[in-house]
């Protein structure tokens, strides 16, 4: 029996060192990858700096290298944040080895306000004189589109669609349903504008909701129809006859009208770039990724004085207590913007904003903070996106 017993024990005390080694091999293995993902990189001259847009576009970079692992190719595809892609807009304008600025579009929106920071920066980089362009191979997208008329050139394949057919919003009832099964929706809720619910207590929209979604979203529209009107040199009627008909769908006639310069192949649109970089016929085009670019190094850094403009940003939900990085901890960000307003060397602050609410006390303690710091920096934005 006692035979027995140090045969077992020596095989669960085997299990938990092999166990224990296996997670420290792993994690070495990991952090060397991550490591290599942050390494500095270096690029030649005539280089195109790709920019992907209709994907989800992050606030800001995450820190966690470990949730950016494809398992697939056990690699980490590090996903830039609109703050690092701003930076790397403005290195590139100032970059000899940047030629130019290729957009490539995707299908998944990162939403409006995230598209009108990415499009206002591609107008001031356009301003260093190099060349933007515009591709799709699949779809282009509305997001992506407005995007993309910060562009010189906007092209997309010639069996590709192009998605154009304006703003909607769409609510669903579950009034009916609840009742059905006998569940009955108790709400407090005080003012006439909070639809959050509606769908719970209602069979159709109130009216006072009816007026804020179609104010909010034609809003959006209009901004982006004026900006379309401006870049492509289209009456906005124009614009909005074609969205309202599906002009899209038929890419002869969205050239024709202007809003592309037409399709071509990406063969065709290699040559091109070439053309506009400057590189021979035939020759291989450098292409550095977003993520890459952002260990690169630009001989015109600016320099940095000891006074600084603090950028804090709050994404996802509105939680109690700490919270994590997909969202925004109540106690977590009420400690940061106090260290913020104690620290004597940060002269204003913008505190970046992306949620759609959550748990109100949390709100409430991060509002008083923010209140606070308000009278000690009178200079402070607060940015909702």
């Amino acid at each position: 029996m006692k035979t027995f017993l140090k045969m077992v024990l020596a095989v669960i005390t085997g299990l938990i060192i092999a166990s224990i080694l296996f997670f420290i091999v792993t994690l070495s293995v990991f952090s060397g990858m991550a490591a290599a993902g942050r390494k500095q990189a270096t690029i030649s001259e005539k280089t195109v700096l790709v920019m992907k847009t209709g994907a989800t576009i992050p606030d800001r970079s995450k820190g966690n290298p470990f949730t950016t692992l494809d398992p697939v190719t056990m690699s980490f595809t590090q996903t830039p944040g609109l703050n690092e892609i701003l930076k790397n807009l403005k290195k590139a304008a100032k970059d000899d080895n940047i030629s130019g600025i290729l957009i490539e579009n995707g299908t998944m929106p990162s939403g409006w306000a995230t598209a009108d920071e990415l499009r206002t920066a591609l107008k001031e980089f356009r301003e260093s004189g190099k060349f933007v362009y515009s591709y799709s191979d699949y779809i282009l997208m509305q997001e992506s589109y407005f995007i993309s008329t910060a562009a010189d050139k906007v092209w997309i394949n010639p069996t590709s669609s192009f998605d154009f057919k304006g703003l909607a919003a769409e609510v669903s009832f579950y009034k009916d349903a609840l009742e059905k099964l006998g569940v009955e929706v108790q709400v407090i809720r005080h003012g006439k504008f909070k639809g959050a619910v509606e769908p719970y207590i209602l069979d159709k929209l109130s009216d006072e909701n009816r007026l804020q979604i179609s104010e909010y979203v034609g809003s959006i529209w209009e901004h982006v129809v004026n900006a379309i009107s401006e870049s492509r040199g289209v009456p906005a009627e124009k614009v909005m006859a074609l969205a309202d008909s599906l002009a899209g769908y038929d890419a002869t006639r969205m050239t024709t009208a202007g809003l592309i310069d037409g399709t071509i192949y990406r063969d065709q649109l290699e040559d091109s770039i070439r053309t506009a970089a400057g590189i021979e016929k035939d020759k291989k085009i450098n292409y550095v990724t977003m993520s890459k670019y952002s260990n690169v190094t630009v001989k015109h850094s600016e320099t940095t004085g000891k006074d600084k403009i603090a950028v804090l940003f709050a994404e996802g939900s509105i939680v109690m207590g700490e919270g994590d990085d997909s969202n925004i901890g109540g106690n977590r960000y009420a400690e940061e913007m106090r260290k913020l307003r104690k620290d004597s060397t940060v002269k204003a602050i913008v505190f970046r904003v992306n949620s759609r609410g959550g748990n109100a006390i949390a709100s409430d303690i991060i509002w008083r903070e923010v209140e606070l710091t308000d009278k000690v920096k009178p200079e402070n934005y607060c940015l909702h996106s």
